[in-house]
């Protein structure tokens, strides 16, 4: 009877316990929290750990502020509490990904940039940013990415390249799927009025702009990496090893295949054979995108334009119709189709305003046509103003490519028309 009664009270003061346990773990949340939002960290330490020991699953702000917190100790510490203080740091990390475990590849990459910091061997650096890299490669730092791929890089060129080219194309596939993202929300922002345009919408646009332009040089960065094992030499005889084995896989297929692309591999036989397992094994636009691409190759320009037309009907995203366009643009110039090739260059901008890239080609083309323009000096350099202004107007509708439009602007603003040129003329 006795344990009966004491059994029921337990039951009956239970909640009473809980009760006070949980306003407790409020109190000192909410006094640390406060503490730490007036930058007074060193006050806000000894509640904020009593809520890290007492109450851990309370709010995912234990962690983020307490990041803040544990690092502000950390670099207070003398030499002999170093070691104490980097632990600690790391505990926030590890225990945030035990009781919040969404954005674990932003919390491994932000433990592995403060480790690396701080004098982390590189192996243990290295598995951080492996398992960030897994989870989702585009959730960490551009200065990780970059970091991780050297380490990969420098593991596997001699042994395993093909892990060095899958690696780079993951990152690349995610960097393509945000910079979409990117481009449609500035697109949006840009289509509505701007004289009414809001502060917010202003600043938004600011934002997405510089994610782009980080997302630029992530590509380009990987881009110089990669460019020493990345030749036509290397890249033809990996994917004549490996095809056998590949033939039927899309994604081997569909990534082989923008390699040999990218890298004017294209007249090689092999790349044909390769698009066209590309085509049997995923009867996708982007496959026909190439095959498109192949049969102009081949002289077959009624049986492209077939291709090419299906591709970019049944294309359903407007950013991907414009990069196909643009893609098959590419492969026109190349061939000397330019009027051709501009045309397409100007349907791409229609579903997508914002593909600086389109303006670029149309540039270059203009430029190149400079010598069978016009009769005489002035005429001949005047079509370098027209490149200038599509340079210059890449660069407006695409901050993230300002680095490269530049170069353009700067080559062929040297070479309009001086102002010797237009008083020879007998215009100035």
């Amino acid at each position: 009877m006795k344990q009966i009664f004491t059994f029921l009270f337990f039951i009956a003061t239970a909640p009473i316990v809980f009760s006070q346990a949980a306003d407790e773990c409020n109190i000192k949340y909410n006094l640390f929290k406060g503490e730490y939002k007036a930058k007074k960290y060193d006050q806000a330490f000894d509640n904020w750990m009593w809520c890290m020991d007492n109450c851990p699953k309370l709010s995912v702000n234990i962690y983020k502020y307490g990041a803040v917190i544990a690092k502000n100790k950390f670099s207070k510490a003398s030499p002999a509490e170093k070691e104490l203080g980097k632990q600690l740091v790391k505990r926030v990390y590890m225990q945030r990904l035990d009781h919040f475990p969404s954005d674990k590849a932003k919390v491994f990459s932000d433990l592995a940039t403060f480790m690396a910091s701080n004098g982390a061997p590189e192996e243990e650096i290295f598995n951080l940013l492996q398992q960030a890299f897994e989870i989702n490669p585009t959730d960490m730092s551009g200065k990780n990415i970059l970091r991780y791929f050297d380490g990969v890089m420098d593991r596997n060129k001699e042994t395993n390249p093909q892990l060095v080219f899958d690696t780079y194309d993951e990152v690349i596939e995610g960097v393509e799927l945000k910079r979409t993202s990117y481009f449609k929300r500035i697109d949006g922002i840009n289509a509505k009025d701007s004289l009414t345009l809001s502060a917010k919408d202003k600043k938004n646009r600011g934002i997405y702009q510089q994610n782009l332009t980080a997302l630029e040089q992530i590509e380009s960065g990987l881009d110089s990496r990669l460019s020493a094992i990345s030749t036509c030499e290397n890249l033809i005889p990996l994917n004549k090893k490996n095809f056998d084995s590949n033939k039927n896989d899309p994604v081997w297929l569909r990534r082989a295949v923008s390699r040999m692309f990218n890298k004017e591999c294209t007249d090689d036989p092999f790349y044909d054979t390769l698009v066209e397992a590309y085509v049997k094994a995923d009867p996708s636009p982007q496959a026909s995108v190439f095959y498109a691409g192949i049969l102009m190759k081949n002289g077959e320009t009624t049986k492209a334009t077939e291709y090419f037309k299906q591709a970019v009907e049944q294309e359903q995203d407007p950013y991907k119709k414009s990069g196909y366009l643009l893609k098959v643009a590419q492969n026109r110039m190349k061939k000397g189709a330019k009027s051709e090739a501009r045309s397409l260059c100007y349907e791409a901008l229609k579903y997508a305003p914002s593909n600086g890239k389109a303006y670029l080609l149309i540039a270059s083309m203009y430029a190149s046509s400079a010598n069978s323009c016009g009769t005489d000096v002035v005429s001949k350099r005047m079509v370098y103003v027209a490149a200038v202004n599509k340079a210059k107007r890449a660069k407006a509708v695409d901050p993230s490519i300002s680095s490269m439009a530049n170069k353009y602007i700067k080559a062929y603003a040297d070479n309009v028309p001086t102002k010797k040129d237009l008083f020879v003329a007998g215009i100035a």
